[in-house]
């Protein structure tokens, strides 16, 4: 079954994050999966069992309870959202290897960039030199996933600096820009699109 991708523009989190909502409630078998590709305006949002103090700084920044996992993170212009609307169960794997595969997704993207880039088992997001370009957040409902990933591309990662970005202090970030490419928010997404649709699609019984 082929996924439906939306591109988005900047949208605001909250009517975007109940839209998701709303789109696991309504789905049913036979209903496609969804990748939206979009940027917000500034927020922070904290996950189902994030922490109020890792907010280490007084800010305007309007912050966010969500129903993601994971602790607080920032989400701004020039950072690529994609939210991935999955029924996983579709593809006979477990939690743990869907992320392995979005965060790899992001790792091949980046070496087509010449950037190297890891994963960590301990700690779900894509890093290059100890530094974090990527974060994770996914929430599970009837076998289906919402929420999804964050990319950062050319933004002003000041507010990082007021929060312990997904619950650790002294983490550092950084962007695309920092690493020599520069792309646009919709390039990058055009450009890992076709990373996702290929590590997406593997299943099990064919991996």
């Amino acid at each position: 079954m082929s996924r439906i991708v939306k591109h988005l523009g900047q949208v605001d989190y909250t009517p975007t994050w109940h839209a998701m909502q709303a789109f696991t409630e309504a789905r049913t078998d036979s209903t496609p999966d969804e990748l939206w590709c979009l940027e917000h305006p500034p927020v922070y949002t904290l996950g189902l069992a994030g922490k109020p103090e890792h907010l280490i700084m007084p800010s305007s920044i309007e912050v966010v309870k969500c129903d993601r996992g994971g602790q607080v993170t920032y989400h701004g212009p020039g950072q690529l959202v994609v939210y991935l609307m999955i029924d996983f169960k579709r593809m006979g794997i477990g939690v743990r290897e869907l992320v392995r595969r979005i965060e790899q997704s992001v790792i091949d993207l980046l070496a087509e960039l010449g950037i190297t880039a890891y994963g960590d088992v301990n700690a779900p997001g894509v890093y290059v030199a100890g530094e974090k370009i990527a974060s994770l957040g996914l929430r599970i409902k009837n076998g289906a996933v919402y929420h999804g990933l964050s990319l950062n591309v050319d933004m002003d990662l000041t507010p990082f600096s007021w929060i312990n970005p997904c619950g650790y202090a002294g983490l550092k970030v950084t962007q695309l820009k920092h690493h020599g490419a520069t792309l646009t928010v919709a390039e990058t997404a055009a450009q890992l699109l076709p990373h996702l649709e290929r590590n997406l699609a593997v299943t099990k019984e064919t991996a």
